[in-house]
């Protein structure tokens, strides 16, 4: 049996990870347990990348977040030694002039309000400035240079490594399986692997797994899987930054995203959309006949030199997702000494520098400005989420 400690943090993600190390920061001691190795393979954090990006719609506190994390994002540059944020800048692509489209319209309102510097580039000139962009099929846009993407495995594994230095007792290998409870009281976990870890605070941030270690939260969060491609051009320079950047391809209508040349020789395309819903550990994550379809029709209206692309790689990245889309921050209304921190709905990376003070603001009762939007709360079980990038099918096939 493990010391006990004053929080135990389920989850090593971008949520746990930050969690972990704001309490310790705060002079707690705190367990961080992970089923491991970190990064964990199946998390939603552990990718080669994720957008960092401000725009959100005429969602003005979702903005504020990200002008704040990108700083943070710098600052972990320089912690770490080593860029794993990459300020590439953010292309927004319309098919349809600007004011014809909501999200890419409302973010470039915002962008200007909160004092930023979108340029509003036309069809010829996304075309001059990005020459991958040639087919003619998107007339209006604009870029934000101050954005770009994190290598998000990368991050979350230098994160837990610098918790570890500040003394947060890190356990991999430990799968979290049952609170530990007297009365409504919860003083810990029991692991799969049959260790018990006691903390007079729990904060279960276990991503997908959350809703099934918590089953009361099933109705209100569901864990979905969305395609993703790494594709190998035939001329990898015209997709290189800056002559390249991380880029929307209409997105709220079509749900295509992706970004440059990264790291490992590859530029990926994701889609941010309805997705399928799957079990995070007992359903296979992969890629269907139809993804490739609609890949396929995106690259011969956007990048038709990407057809001939080889395509290296492909899964599903798992999204837990709440119902409205928006973040689960909150003390268990049912439970003493449990807090809950998950439901990043496919978009929780790009917050993890302001995320953990946030998640420790709420689980040590302090005010937070940012806080009241991911409480606990009751959701429609046919309501439609709010991202506002997000595509969410189309009208008329129900999807």
């Amino acid at each position: 049996m493990a010391t006990p400690s004053d929080f135990l943090v389920v989850g090593a993600g971008i949520f746990g990870s930050t969690t972990a190390l704001s309490l310790r920061e705060r002079g707690y001691r705190v367990t961080l347990i992970d089923p491991g190795p970190i990064p964990y393979a199946l998390a939603a954090s552990t990718d080669v990348s994720k957008v960092v990006r401000m725009e959100y719609g005429s969602n003005r506190q979702y903005m504020q977040m990200v002008i704040q994390a990108i700083e943070g994002f710098h600052r972990w540059n320089a912690l770490f030694g080593e860029t794993l944020y990459h300020e590439t800048g953010i292309l927004a692509a319309s098919m349809a002039p600007m004011e014809d489209n909501e999200f890419v319209k409302s973010s470039y309102d915002m962008l200007l309000e909160e004092g930023q510097r979108p340029e509003r580039l036309d069809g010829a000139e996304i075309a001059r400035r990005f020459p991958a962009w040639t087919t003619g099929t998107y007339v209006d846009g604009f870029y934000n240079p101050r954005g770009g993407y994190a290598e998000s495995g990368r991050v979350v594994g230098k994160l837990v490594a610098h918790a570890a230095e500040a003394g947060v007792d890190v356990r991999s290998g430990q799968t979290a399986e049952q609170l530990l409870l007297s009365g409504t009281r919860v003083q810990g976990v029991r692991t799969r692997e049959g260790e018990i870890f006691s903390a007079e605070h729990t904060v279960v941030a276990a991503g997908s797994w959350t809703h099934w270690l918590l089953p009361e939260l099933q109705p209100v969060m569901k864990s979905t899987g969305h395609p993703i491609f790494h594709l190998n051009p035939v001329d990898p320079a015209t997709f290189t930054a800056p002559d390249f950047v991380v880029f929307f391809g209409d997105t709220s209508r079509t749900g295509w995203y992706g970004f440059p040349m990264l790291r490992e020789g590859v530029m990926k395309i994701s889609r941010h959309g309805v997705g399928v819903e799957l079990h995070p550990e007992d359903d296979e994550r992969v890629v269907y006949e139809e993804d490739f379809a609609e890949l396929r029709k995106f690259l011969q209206d956007t990048f038709p030199a990407l057809l001939d692309a080889e395509i290296t790689y492909t899964r599903r990245c798992l999204y837990n997702d709440t119902l409205d889309e928006h973040f689960w921050i909150d003390h268990h209304p049912g439970m003493e000494g449990l807090s809950v921190a998950t439901g990043g709905s496919g978009h929780g990376f790009k917050f993890g520098p302001v995320l953990g003070d946030l998640i420790a603001d709420v689980v040590e009762d302090k005010p937070n400005d940012w806080a009241a939007p991911f409480r606990w709360r009751a959701l429609d079980p046919g309501m439609t989420g709010q991202e506002a990038s997000r595509y969410h099918g189309d009208e008329e096939d129900g999807s």
